[in-house]
């Protein structure tokens, strides 16, 4: 049975997918195996192509965790998508944002012998609801 951690990932890569949709570009959620990339996406002429990693939150809070290889992860049509979910009766929130400056503003903590790896939400703020950054439809 799938944790509530795996339901709400599972939750944030289908918005995204559908939000992409939306906008008018094909997206495919992967295999769940793929590392770094949960959804792939190209605009109707498959001409620009892009590896989509989200991250969710299941609330409204300050931060989202990454993995630690956040920091190497980093091309021009490498994605991360951060969701909040915050309420129920609530649209999420999605903040589209280059690799580049995940990886240039990712935190690094210590908590006992583990390391957590994030971004603040504070961070990330200009790219809210930013879709542009895939270029644009056809």
């Amino acid at each position: 049975m799938p944790s509530k951690n795996q339901i709400t990932g599972m939750l944030g890569v289908y918005l995204v997918a559908a939000e992409l949709a939306r906008h008018g570009y094909i997206a495919s959620p992967t295999s769940r195996s793929a590392r770094g990339a949960d959804i792939l996406v190209t605009d109707a002429r498959c001409s620009d192509a892009f590896s989509v990693q989200v991250r969710t939150n299941a609330a409204l809070t300050s931060y989202w965790l990454l993995n630690e290889h956040a920091k190497d992860m980093v091309s021009d049509s490498h994605i991360y998508v951060f969701v909040n979910l915050k309420k129920e009766n609530t649209p999420p929130e999605f903040f589209v944002v280059p690799s580049q400056v995940v990886a240039d503003n990712m935190w690094i903590e210590k908590h006992g012998g583990e390391k957590w790896y994030g971004i603040q939400r504070a961070d990330v703020m200009h790219f809210k609801g930013k879709w542009s950054i895939f270029g644009p439809t056809v």
